[in-house]
């Protein structure tokens, strides 16, 4: 990694101690996952065998690997860090060597992904230490985003616009939607993404349903498709943007005029976004047009939720939520409604608060796309 990377990283590093330091914790201990790759730039994998970050408030902080699994943090720029690698081998109590790394602790903050099997296991192992969330510490400053990361988000977005822009080489009537998802998925690495995260082609009826995968479903002719898609880009943070799209002209008389009322949902929500302004108020913006338009019941999700090194993290922007939005806050705006066995629709961009509003980072058109049947 470079040393601007490096330095970049020791900074987080010094954040986060002193972040745990203002919640009254002694020591953190992560999990692999993005959590770990927002602190050291490697997040490996989390099994059976304990694998974590000891980062003491007061203290070098210490990677615990199993020695089978030590050549994949072989890029991780442990010594620039400052971080020290130990190493632990089967027959050995890695619980009892983390014991050790946390001392004296009486308040260690956990991972939230740290697996039960790992957490219950260091409890047996420091009766003494109280365990709390790592998350409220962590979010506090994965939610901000920094220029690298608004950076490698543009880069995700423009990668999943170039796939949305290519949809009518495979939406057509005749074809399934898995069939659909497939040529989709392999797009999505084509234009730049390290993976398919997800792959929803909701057509029909099966639009109506925010969740759905993809099916065995034959497209037909008149069918509105609700297209979801995202995956990461080589720097690790997510693309995720959504799409309607008709395979000819919508057989439903009333697909026009309640897309008209998503449309400007949308729009209103984007336009509200700013510094200063909460994420319950960017909800309500949204669910106010629907709602007055009659389509209240119809709206069954939240507005948006952040995205970066996770597909969905803070901030969440639903009702209840008085967060107040801050420069580098990165999240999604999608409303949605859905006619229950009928068809469904949504539209979704990622934006970024600037310091005097929104940078949308999506540019694709928001209008209802009807591709040839």
């Amino acid at each position: 990694m470079s040393t601007i990377v490096s330095d970049l990283l020791r900074a987080r590093l010094d954040r986060v101690r002193a972040a745990a330091a203002a919640a009254a914790a002694d020591a953190m201990v992560i999990a692999p996952g993005s959590d770990l790759r927002y602190l050291i730039g490697g997040s490996g994998s989390s099994f059976e065998r304990l694998t974590c970050l000891v980062l003491p408030v007061a203290g070098d902080p210490v990677l615990v690997v199993p020695k089978l699994e030590a050549p994949g943090y072989a890029e991780v720029p442990t010594d620039a860090l400052g971080v020290r690698l130990a190493t632990w081998v089967d027959g050995e109590d890695p619980y009892r060597l983390v014991a050790g790394l946390l001392g004296a602790s009486t308040r260690v903050a956990v991972g939230d992904m740290l697996p039960a099997l790992h957490v219950l296991a260091l409890r047996d192992a420091v009766p003494g230490a109280e365990q709390v969330l790592a998350g409220p510490v962590l979010r506090e400053l994965r939610m901000r985003k920094d220029a690298a990361e608004v950076a490698a988000l543009r880069t995700a977005g423009a990668a999943i616009d170039r796939v949305h822009a290519r949809m009518a080489e495979w939406l057509r009537a005749g074809r399934t939607e898995a069939e659909v998802g497939a040529d989709i998925a392999a797009a999505i690495v084509a234009e730049g993404h390290t993976r398919a995260e997800f792959v929803i082609v909701g057509s029909g009826p099966n639009g109506a349903s925010p969740h759905h995968d993809v099916s065995d479903r034959v497209i037909e002719a008149g069918d509105v498709v609700v297209v979801d898609i995202g995956g990461p880009v080589a720097e690790g943070y997510y693309s995720d943007s959504t799409r309607t799209y008709a395979v000819g002209e919508p057989r439903d008389a009333d697909v026009a005029d309640t897309y008209a009322v998503l449309q400007a949902a949308q729009r209103a929500a984007v336009d509200a976004v700013a510094p200063g302004v909460t994420a319950e108020q960017v909800d309500a913006t949204a669910r106010d047009v629907i709602a007055a338009a009659g389509f209240g019941e119809f709206f069954i999700h939240r507005t948006g939720h952040g995205i970066g090194l996770d597909v969905h993290e803070h901030p969440y922007v639903v009702a209840g939520n008085d967060l107040v939005l801050e420069p580098g806050m990165a999240f999604s705006v999608e409303p949605g409604i859905y006619r229950p066995g009928r068809w469904g629709a949504r539209i979704e961009d990622i934006v970024v608060v600037t310091e005097t509003g929104v940078e949308p980072l999506n540019r694709r058109p928001h209008e209802l796309v009807v591709l040839p049947a």
